[in-house]
Parts: structure tokens; C-alpha cells; sequence
């Protein structure tokens, strides 16, 4: 891989990771058009491992707020208070990555390899925008993030499992589910930056673990770590940017935004424009 190329594939990672539009989705496109063979492990590896770079992002956005839960759980463990809400949210971020570890280590060969379908990730973001449509049409937004439960956070979770189909996003399936469970749109969002940060950490460690030789040979480590750190610094904007836009907006302009790219992709796909 070019650098030029690892540098264009590192902004669309930091741009999509944390908007519900599918940065899986994005790049799989992104590396079909730039010429890549989307169906090599290597290339699925790559993915995961510049996710690793905007997840980074988040642990340095929120440290503040990650410190204190952390201190509260680590408090309530040892004998502490346990009626806090930092203390619980801290269980329920630990219970709440159990379903994407038990699914993405069950499934790891079908969603390296099967899953890389330029077809799926059209039927993604078009079968998930109406998810979105309907849960944003119906969301209370009544609950506050210190109402937070182990199982608010285990039935978003198991929602999150949805986005190891391309298409699907991670954000746009752990928003809708938290919306669906009457948080309001900032709550959502910062419960789906929580949820990531395992999730994410864990599929890009173990990618650079398990395929490192394949990474090294067939895509190279120079340009793997210069898309990951592009991927951090554009990352750190978005956050910044998607919290301050859902306090005052709706997620309609994403659900759009979504729609148009699925359609234009399935025109592309049928015309033979991309195979």
C-alpha cells in the first residue's frame, strides 16, 4: 500500500468511526475503488487495526470521565461504595462487551473472509437507516447516562454484534439501541463511545497479533501505522464535532446521507460500474 493511499484510508476511518454511517462500510469501498482485493484477510486485518487508532482517540477525549469510572469501580470491587452510578455504568460496560467478544471470536473466519461484500454493505446501510428512522421517530429521550444499568448496556451490546456486518455501523446499531431504551441523543452517543473502546481495542490487537506477517507482506507496517495514527488525529475531531452536533440536531441528515450512498452503490454494483 501507497502512503498516499494509507493516508486517505486513515481520514475516512477517523471521519466514520464514531458516526453512524459504517467506517467498515467506508472503507470497504474506499479499498475496492483504490484497487485493493477486499476479500484478502490482510486487507480485513488492516481495517481492523486503524480502528485501533480513532479508538485511541476516545480514550484521550473522555479520560477524564474514564479515570473516574475506573476509580469508582475499582473502589465499589474492593469494598467501597456501590450505589454509585459511575460504579455501575463500569459493570455495565464490562458486561455490555461480553456479546461482541462471545460473536466476533465465534465468527472470526466468516467475518475476516464472507462478510467482505460490497452487496452486503449496500443492503447495510439502507436495512439499517430505516432502523434508525424508526427509533429516532420514537425515542423518548427521557433518560439520563446515571440511569444507566448492566442491562441497558447488555441489550445494547448484543445490538452491537449487528455491526459486524458492514453497512450496519457500530455507532448507528449502539445508538439506536440505547435510544430505543429511552437515553437522550448525548447519552446514546457517549454510551456508544464507551462500548467501543473494548470492542475495538480488542479486534485491532488481535488482528495485529494473528496476521501480523500478512499485514507486514501483503499491505506493509508503514503504511498501517500511518493510517492509524491519520485515523487518530481526524478521530479526535469528530468526537468533538458529533457530541456538540447531536446536542442541538437530530440524526435525520445521517440517515439520508446513508440511504443516498446504499442507492448510489447499488447502482454502481448493478450497472457493473464496481464488481
Amino acid at each position: 500500500m501507497s502512503i498516499i493511499h494509507a493516508v486517505i484510508l486513515g481520514i475516512i476511518e477517523g471521519i466514520t468511526e464514531f458516526l453512524p454511517v459504517s467506517s467498515t462500510g467506508h472503507l470497504t469501498i474506499a479499498e475496492k475503488l483504490l484497487g485493493y482485493d477486499i476479500t484478502d484477510t490482510a486487507m480485513t486485518a488492516f481495517t481492523a487495526f486503524i480502528q485501533v487508532g480513532a479508538t485511541a482517540a476516545t480514550l484521550i477525549y473522555f479520560r477524564k470521565d474514564i479515570l473516574r469510572v475506573l476509580a469508582a469501580w475499582f473502589k465499589g470491587v474492593a469494598g467501597g461504595d456501590k450505589n454509585t452510578s459511575d460504579y455501575r455504568l463500569g459493570w455495565g460496560i464490562i458486561i455490555g462487551s461480553i456479546p461482541i467478544a462471545i460473536v466476533g471470536l465465534a465468527f472470526k473466519d466468516q467475518i475476516e473472509s464472507g462478510l467482505r461484500s460490497l452487496w452486503l454493505v449496500a443492503f447495510g446501510l439502507l436495512a439499517w437507516s430505516l432502523v434508525m428512522y424508526l427509533t429516532e421517530k420514537h425515542a423518548t429521550q427521557k433518560r439520563p447516562e446515571k440511569t444507566t444499568t448492566w442491562k441497558d448496556t447488555l441489550f445494547i451490546g448484543t445490538v452491537q454484534c449487528l455491526a459486524l456486518v458492514p453497512g450496519v455501523s457500530r455507532s448507528g446499531a449502539t445508538i439506536s439501541a440505547s435510544l430505543f431504551r429511552g437515553f437522550d441523543r448525548v447519552t446514546a452517543t457517549r454510551l456508544s463511545f464507551f462500548l467501543s473502546i473494548p470492542a475495538l481495542m480488542a479486534a485491532g490487537i488481535l488482528e495485529a497479533v494473528t496476521k501480523a506477517d500478512e499485514i507486514g507482506e501483503r499491505v506493509g507496517w508503514k503504511p498501517t501505522i500511518v493510517a492509524t495514527l491519520i485515523s487518530f488525529v481526524v478521530a479526535y475531531a469528530a468526537v468533538a464535532w458529533l457530541l456538540k452536533f447531536i446536542a442541538t440536531h437530530s440524526f435525520k441528515s445521517f440517515i439520508v446521507y446513508r440511504l443516498a450512498l446504499g442507492g448510489v452503490l447499488i447502482i454502481l454494483l448493478t450497472t457493473g460500474v464496481i464488481r
